[in-house]
Order: structure tokens, then sequence, then C-alpha cells
């Protein structure tokens, strides 16, 4: 039986991949976790959108989270922590 009070996660890491992939029309297959994201096409205003749409589903991150981390290793690592998600 699961736990009602536990939260499901707004962002997984396939989604996450699945999103920035989406955003710089690629394959999710086709970013690697350790890609430099900025090499892959996405830029600040594609970021400001991902983050947007990111809240709007209730995750709580600003731009500023994210910035000082170009792969989506280090994104998933501030993601998963502010999600309360234990690797």
């Amino acid at each position: 039986m699961t736990d009602p009070t536990a939260s499901t996660p707004v962002l997984t890491l396939e989604k996450l991949r699945a999103d920035v992939a989406r955003m710089v029309g690629e394959a999710p297959e086709d970013i690697a976790l350790t890609d430099n994201l900025m090499d892959v096409g996405l830029d600040s205003m594609r970021m400001l959108n991902l983050i947007m749409g990111w809240n709007e589903a209730g995750l709580k991150i600003d731009f500023s989270d994210l910035a000082e981390h170009t792969t989506l290793e280090g994104w998933w690592k501030v993601l998963s922590a502010r999600q309360g998600i234990q690797e």
C-alpha cells in the first residue's frame, strides 16, 4: 500500500531529459547526462520556458538555481534535491 501523504515528484530524470530534448528539437536518447546543454542548443530563453513550465506544474525553481550547471546531471542534482528525491 502506498503512503497517501507522499507526494509524486513533478519531474523525473526521464521527463527532464524529454523536456530539454523537446525544447531543442532532439531525441531524448541523443542527449547524454554529461552533454553541455548549451552545445545541444539550449539558450537562456528556452531554459526560462522550461522553468516556467515546471513552476506551473508545482516545482518551484528559479533560473539562478540551474544557471551555474550546464548538464542534465547537474540540473538533476538540484531538481531532485528540491523535490526531496534520494539518489
